[in-house]
């Protein structure tokens, strides 16, 4: 039989929408800082096992985690301090569903959110206790996957961010790598393929539990902000504590095929850049790696927003590549590369990385960027 872990209460407040996107950043930069930065290993050596055993007593850190995040209820409207109350009564309970097989994630709440370059992020809040659930299951496999985790690799990860990334890139580019091809996977999280994903899953994890438990999460109905349910046969939607973390191990594969192809290049979650020495190296690039991931991730390469171009006429993670200030598209190569600068144009992802960390060489003055010492 299966088990819902439900509770009688009253319902959390329904204007927590806001709260709920904010608890999902907060989620991701805690996800990367759980682990400790370890020294990167080779792609084939043998990693730590996991088990369903360490999910059940990885709970308990689990749940101060969620606690800690302030996150919103999922549709059962139960608020983490009423999970809180009854913690004592529920994570017994939930051990036993867990090591029984009859545990079973309850729906997920579906949020809209603006995008900073216009239309909406759909993000998905789970219920509370099965964001417990996905925490404690990522603890268990962060360890097993961060190792191997590929060095030019930074989002949602221990000791890097959008700021390590930049950095990579200008390094890239000081060394003569002038052009950029700039990827764009359309829709990542929500076309995941869960079959792919589980097979590169079971490469590493033996226990055939815990990979009927992570199916269990991904096929999770999702209900809409109408109250319809929909079925979910794809993607990892963002919201939930694993979803940064099964997302850089599908992306995985593409890293090390980049690798494998002698390419510079850097990546932040779904988005990547590939350094090449000139726009027609770009293009055999674009069209090789396109079809990889397409046919061989059953991922989609958004046309209209990926391209072959100068790092100036493009923006990573809300910066631009910029040899004088200030900074403008360019006809031309680009020049002084001593004179290179990352300067931050106005995105939200560029705000964000100014809350993060201090700026690489100084931020594009703009006035929707908060104040800093």
């Amino acid at each position: 039989m299966s088990m819902q872990i439900e509770l009688d209460f009253e319902a959390a407040d329904k204007g927590a929408d806001k709260a709920s996107c904010e608890s999902v950043r907060a989620d991701h930069r805690r996800s990367a800082r759980a682990c400790p930065q370890r020294k990167t290993k080779a792609k084939n050596e043998q990693a730590k096992t996991a088990t369903l055993e360490e999910v059940i007593e990885a709970l308990e850190a689990a749940f101060e985690a969620v606690r800690a995040n302030k996150g919103a209820p999922g549709p059962d409207r139960q608020g983490i301090e009423q999970v809180r109350e009854h913690w004592s009564e529920i994570k017994p309970q939930l051990a036993q569903s867990l090591l029984q097989g009859s545990y079973r994630a309850g729906d997920i709440r579906r949020v809209w959110i603006p995008k900073a370059g216009g239309g909406q992020r759909g993000l998905g809040i789970p219920n509370v206790v099965d964001r417990v659930v996905q925490e404690a299951v990522r603890q268990v496999l962060e360890p097993v996957y961060e190792p191997t985790f590929h060095q030019s690799s930074h989002g949602f990860r221990a000791q890097r961010s959008c700021h390590t990334a930049i950095a990579q890139a200008k390094e890239h580019l000081q060394a003569g790598y002038g052009w950029v091809v700039d990827l764009d996977l359309e829709n990542f999280f929500n076309r995941v393929n869960h079959q792919r994903l589980m097979s590169r899953l079971a490469q590493r994890v033996q226990d055939k539990r815990l990979l009927e438990l992570i199916g269990g999460m991904l096929k999770a109905k999702v209900v809409l902000p109408d109250g319809v349910k929909v079925s979910n046969d794809e993607g990892v939607p963002q919201g939930g504590p694993l979803s940064p973390l099964l997302s850089n191990v599908v992306l995985d594969e593409l890293d090390w095929k980049l690798q494998e192809r002698g390419h510079r290049f850097v990546r932040y979650a779904d988005d990547a850049n590939i350094y090449v020495k000139s726009p027609r190296a770009g293009q055999r690039v674009m069209a090789s790696v396109k079809a990889f991931i397409e046919r061989r991730l059953r991922l989609k390469v958004n046309a209209d927003k990926s391209a072959v171009a100068q790092p100036q006429d493009r923006h990573f993670l809300g910066f631009r590549a910029c040899s004088e200030s200030p900074c403008q598209p360019s006809n031309g190569l680009l020049k002084g590369s001593a004179a290179l600068q990352m300067l931050a144009i106005p995105t939200g992802m560029a705000v964000l990385c100014a809350l993060q960390l201090t700026p690489i060489d100084h931020f594009l003055p703009d006035n929707d960027f908060p104040n800093r010492p």
